[in-house]
């Protein structure tokens, strides 16, 4: 039938030029065929340039007599080692028993299967455009078609048709590839250069690429130098199509989830699609990947590394609750998303650097100028003291300041040590950097490792950004440690490192940091006694007594009362604004008798007190509440009794602050706030004094 024959070639020829969508064209081709040519099944493949590489571009099984194959979508299978290595080899039409083809090839799944189902018969139809092979059109049927010369020169002339249609087909899918992958490099582009914000860029990268891949997860995950793999950016697709970004505890589910998550670590290494079986296989390996499967329902897995490195990786992820979501084509596309996704990842940690840079400079510049308002009081020529023993640590001073020795300052609560120590900074080559203070008894001990040694963000609970610590801060200058002898035993050991090595880590991190920062120590502690007592490492100890350098308490240099209190007398008549007024022998002399427990510290409040609270044109030292002038006044008012002794005096003085506290020694209503000393100072003085808890509110 001639006739029919050359209709049913102008039609389908009407057909492939009209129609652009590939399921529709080749369900009409499907159907006219088997009006002629009795068959079960029509299988389309197409072949690489190179005919190395096999894709099902259709497989119809009409009547659904077979199921659908397991596996992946489309995707490039290798020729080599198959039937098709057999049929491209014939130049025309071939038909095939399948059964023996099948035993030929048992490791080939497909006709195993067909065979299964009762298909016995192979027709194979090469494909060419343009002299080409670009594939084959293959009929199989469950019984034996005898083909007249006709019947195969009208197939032939089918499957140059078809192939016109598969070339034209795979041109299209080609361009709009193409377009897609154009389209979402620009919005991936324009995100990049309008978002700097990590979570709302990478939001709105993974919207754009869920408009050509559509999946249920997008995430990121990261590698850096000396860190284990860490989520970068992580969002799940909401019932409205929106991503919303995933908390850490989501996979709180499992037993260990950061094993779980190392342990997936290296499958992201590689490009790769998990569907099917392939999904199922990763299930049963990881647990992460079976968490997933049962908790979240995910099907599907396409991994895309960003960059692998010795130290560092990063790998795009996206995962589907569809069983075939992804296939080798979509892979490729993400693939050529890799360098925009690379480019957006650097430029969130070069934003969020100089973020974490500014405010880092904003803190050191916010210190720097407290520093430098302190500083106005260290002066050398601001010490105040004639004798003898101050000649010696003024000698001392000078002596070790332009060296970078350690230096340990010893001495009561109120002595100057701090003073002593900004006078050592500023009399260094170093005086040009930070002095970089930190008082290791106000800090909680938990806190202390951070504020010398820094931490990285999430480090710990609360640490939400990295944090400098003091000794990278003072790199160059000098770290002023006050209040030594409060330091835990387990830091002792790592401040140790860092006076021996110049060397520390923060907390969380693995990155060795090394600071060349002088250190001053301070203490009013006997750190003998501490080494002796197990509170203090002697290993420390000798590493920090380098070159001491002792201050003497008040009481031990009585001479120096009076130059000093003609000094803070001139400060503070200047500072506050008031009237001179002229200073009392008596007063003075009940001053200089005074024991001074509060030393220096002590001596400048009371006078500060008394500038602002007199009226009349002497200065007035009664009625403080310390209760230290008026022991003064009554110890110097001529009185017959006998006189007592400096610790007698301290003594008396100390139960009286007591005895107004109600036996309280430490906290905002202590006795150690209202004799303006440290509380552990105050216990030990107590201790040395006899003073026992049965004392305290008498």
């Amino acid at each position: 039938m001639p006739d029919q024959d050359e209709s049913l070639l102008l039609y389908l020829n009407e057909t492939i030029a009209t129609t652009r969508n590939k399921d529709e064209l080749f369900r009409i081709v499907t159907e006219k065929l088997r009006l002629i040519f009795p068959f079960d099944a029509i299988t389309i493949l197409t072949f690489d340039a190179e005919q190395q590489y096999r894709r099902v571009f259709l497989r119809d099984y009409l009547g659904e007599l077979l199921p659908p194959l397991p596996g992946r979508k489309p995707s490039k299978l290798s020729i080599e080692n198959s039937p098709i290595e057999q049929f491209i080899k014939a130049p025309h039409l071939q038909q095939y028993d399948l059964v023996e083809v099948a035993a030929q090839y048992p490791t080939f799944e497909p006709f195993a299967l067909m065979v299964e189902r009762g298909m016995r018969y192979l027709t194979v139809v090469p494909l060419r455009t343009g002299g080409q092979l670009i594939g084959m059109l293959s009929l199989l049927a469950r019984r034996a078609s005898d083909f007249s010369p006709a019947d195969v020169s009208l197939l032939e002339k089918i499957g140059s048709l078809v192939a016109v249609a598969v070339n034209n087909t795979l041109a299209f899918d080609e361009i709009a590839r193409r377009e897609r992958q154009k389209t979402t490099q620009l919005a991936v582009n324009n995100a990049l250069l309008t978002i700097k914000d990590r979570e709302t860029l990478f939001r709105t990268i993974a919207t754009e690429i869920d408009r050509v891949v559509p999946c249920d997860y997008f995430g990121v995950r990261v590698r850096m130098p000396g860190t284990e793999v860490r989520a970068f950016a992580e969002f799940a697709k909401q019932p409205d199509g929106q991503f919303e970004a995933l908390g850490e505890n989501r996979y709180d589910g499992i037993p260990d989830p950061e094993a779980s998550k190392q342990a997936v670590a290296a499958l992201f290494s590689s490009p790769g699609v998990y569907v099917g079986a392939d999904f199922e296989d990763l299930a049963q390996r990881y647990a992460l990947m079976r968490y997933i499967r049962e908790q979240r329902g995910t099907q599907s897995l396409l991994c895309a590394p960003l960059w692998v490195g010795d130290e560092q990786a990063a790998a795009l992820i996206m995962a589907s609750r569809l069983p075939n979501a992804f296939s080798d084509e979509t892979l490729e596309l993400i693939l050529s998303l890799v360098p925009q996704v690379t480019l957006a990842i650097q430029n969130v940690f070069a934003f969020e650097q100089i973020d974490a840079l500014r405010a880092q400079l904003e803190r050191e510049r916010t210190y720097l100028i407290d520093e430098i308002n302190d500083a106005a009081a260290a002066r050398f020529g601001d010490f105040v003291g004639t004798s003898a023993v101050m000649q010696q640590v003024f000698t001392r001073i000078s002596q070790v300041a332009p060296t970078d020795s350690t230096v340990l300052i010893t001495g009561e609560t109120g002595t100057g040590k701090e003073l002593i120590a900004r006078a050592l900074h500023n009399l260094s080559p170093r005086k040009e950097r930070a002095l970089i203070k930190i008082n290791c008894a106000a800090l909680p001990a938990q806190l202390i490792e951070s504020e010398l040694f820094g931490h990285e963000k999430g480090a710990f609970t609360g640490a939400v950004e990295r944090r400098i610590g003091k000794f990278e801060l003072a790199d160059g200058g000098t770290v002023f440690l006050d209040e030594i002898g409060e330091l835990p035993l387990d830091l002792q050991a790592k401040l140790l490192r860092v006076l021996q090595e110049k060397e520390f880590e923060r907390i969380g991190g693995r990155r060795v940091i090394r600071s060349d920062a002088r250190v001053i120590a301070a203490t009013n502690r006997v750190l003998e006694e501490e080494v002796a007592a197990g509170r203090f490492r002697a290993d420390l100890y000798y590493r920090l007594d380098v070159f001491p350098i002792h201050l003497p308490a008040l009481r031990e240099r009585a001479e120096d009362i009076e130059p000093l209190i003609r000094h803070f007398l001139e400060r503070y008549t200047k500072k506050l604004g008031r009237p001179v007024r002229g200073l009392r022998a008596r007063d003075l002399r009940a001053l200089q008798q005074y024991p001074w427990p509060g030393n220096i510290r002590e001596l400048e409040h009371v006078i500060e007190r008394a500038v602002i609270a007199s009226q009349g044109p002497f200065l007035e030292f009664a009625g403080f509440s310390s209760g230290a002038t008026q022991a003064a006044v009554s110890a110097g008012a001529g009185s017959s009794a006998p006189l007592k002794t400096l610790q007698e005096q301290e003594r008396d003085h100390i139960l009286e602050a007591l005895r107004r506290t109600g036996g309280r020694v430490s906290g905002a209503n202590g006795a150690a706030v209202l004799l303006d000393i440290n509380a552990k100072t105050l216990e030990a003085r107590m201790k040395k004094l006899g003073i026992r808890r049965e004392h305290r509110a008498t």
